[in-house]
């Protein structure tokens, strides 16, 4: 069975026009138990994460740079000489049908 998953990324308030995320792609599909690893370029940033959004849901942090702890299966590599930071899915699976933001900063306050 395939995989859908999506990269947005947004500006968030806070950051200045100078402050910019790219995605390597608008899109990625894999099979399931497949590794999958979403990457976004980044020109400057204080701290980095990625959040996973399912359809009429908040967003939800999967993991931040210097986050204690971790959700299981997924990892934040960074290259912050490359200005680089990729969401590594170890193990995907059909449940992770999702869209996948990369952000610069906390986005998400309270509870969700």
């Amino acid at each position: 069975m395939k995989l859908l998953n999506v990269i947005c990324v947004l500006c968030f308030t806070g950051l200045s026009c100078e402050q910019v995320l790219t995605p390597y792609t608008d899109l990625e599909v894999a099979s399931e138990r497949e590794r999958v690893t979403l990457s976004c370029n980044y020109s400057s940033g204080v701290t980095l994460q990625w959040y996973r959004q399912y359809p009429q849901s908040a967003p939800q942090l999967l993991v931040m740079e210097h986050m204690l702890a971790k959700t299981p299966g997924f990892t934040l590599n960074l290259d912050k000489k490359a200005k680089r930071m990729d969401l590594e899915i170890s193990s995907a699976e059909v449940t992770d049908s999702a869209l996948y933001y990369c952000a610069l900063e906390p986005t998400v306050t309270g509870n969700p």
